[in-house]
């Protein structure tokens, strides 16, 4: 048996694989859709075209599905944030590294699918509080970890002055997000800024963590 992640299992093999990725996916537009508790092992096994007996093979529980769901969400986000963005180059300007850096880590997160999720887990945490730490494990918890790596590779080569790299990563991290993430999660879809308001934001994050930060 491979293991993908702690709470799933499927057997070797690209059919299974694929089953396992096909499942995955019907999930996701259900719950997203339906929410945790409307959310039927029927209509996802319908959807991916397999047995729920095969669900329950891959996956072993709904829960242990929706916990999945959330791992590969959050994983996929961050992923798409930092594994893309470069070390800032010796002619590159720090401001800009940094402002980009800063919007798209916002024009990342703060989409519709992900609002989603962080609604449902948020709603659930009571009863299952194992997703609300998969989903802070891989989400803002990993997000710091990548970008106190990034800080402090910038501070060794004396562009920023940080004795702690989490906690600049941390502030940074919030100074970016914190406005318009609060307003995406209490409005709908309606609350997330369009595309030149989280350039702004993403540009005054970026001023103040530098008034904080910058080389002296």
């Amino acid at each position: 048996m491979a293991t993908t992640n702690p709470t799933t299992e499927t057997p070797d093999g690209p059919r299974s694989a694929r089953k396992h990725a096909a499942i995955l996916e019907a999930a996701t537009e259900v719950f997203l859709r339906d929410g945790y508790p409307g959310a039927s092992m029927d209509e996802i096994a319908t959807l991916s075209a397999v047995s729920k007996q095969t669900i329950y093979k891959h996956f072993g529980s709904k829960e242990a599905l929706f916990l999945a769901i959330v791992t590969s969400m959050t994983n996929a986000a961050g992923d798409t944030v930092h594994n893309q963005i470069e070390d800032l180059g010796p002619d590159e300007d720090l401001t800009d590294y940094l402002r980009a850096y800063a919007y798209r880590q916002l024009s990342v997160v703060l989409t519709p699918r992900l609002m989603q999720l962080r609604r449902l887990v948020i709603a659930e945490v009571g009863r299952f509080p194992d997703l609300a730490k998969a989903l802070h494990d891989h989400g803002p918890k990993r997000a710091v970890g990548l970008l106190a790596a990034m800080i402090e590779r910038l501070a060794k080569r004396g562009l920023l002055t940080v004795d702690d790299p989490v906690v600049a990563a941390t502030q940074f991290n919030w100074l970016v997000m914190s406005a318009a993430l609060n307003a995406a999660m209490l409005l709908g879809d309606r609350g997330i800024p369009k595309p030149a308001e989280l350039r702004r934001q993403a540009e005054e994050g970026v001023r103040v963590f530098l008034a904080a930060y910058g080389r002296r």
